[in-house]
């Protein structure tokens, strides 16, 4: 009888602490787009802006280098599964410490030729864009593993 009860109340605690949600799980979105953007540059690699959204990764094909001011206008186009596969899960890395960013620019993007990436994130009543620099040294350090895995999913895009 006592038996019974002790693994009774250990099934119970370990059902219950199942259900408690991990403060470290990532961010939802209802999409987030991601590119980068390089001035100096010639060819269609210069400006590469996707929109990752659902089930489904579509790449922008008019390549405008993104307005400081504005949200990116794209004539989006959808990309194959493999590719939706290699980006999917970008969104498990978009650090939340953007969500509190006063502006839209981190850093100089582009300014010394270096590039910028394009950040803009959308969750129900939340939608907020951002230029981030590509030279690391002008960007809070909290923000630079994130840089990395755009750039990383970039390359595996393109």
């Amino acid at each position: 009888m006592t038996r019974n009860i002790i693994i009774t109340a250990c099934l119970s605690i370990v059902l219950v602490t199942s259900c408690i949600k991990d403060s470290s799980e990532p961010l939802a979105s209802d999409y987030i787009i991601f590119g980068h953007f390089y001035g100096e540059c010639k060819g269609e690699q210069c400006i590469e802006i996707y929109r990752l959204e659902n089930d489904i990764l579509f790449e922008d094909s008019s390549d405008r280098y993104p307005d400081s001011q504005n949200f990116y206008d794209g004539k989006w186009v959808d990309l194959s599964r493999d590719k939706f596969d290699a980006a999917k899960d970008l969104v498990n890395f978009f650090p939340a410490d953007l969500l509190d960013e006063p502006g839209t620019i981190i850093g100089q993007p582009d300014a010394g030729d270096w590039g910028g990436l394009y950040i803009e994130y959308s969750l129900n009543e939340t939608r907020r864009f951002w230029l981030l620099d590509q030279m690391k040294s002008n960007v809070p350090e909290k923000y630079h593993g994130f840089i990395d895995k755009v750039n990383e999913k970039i390359e595996k895009l393109q």
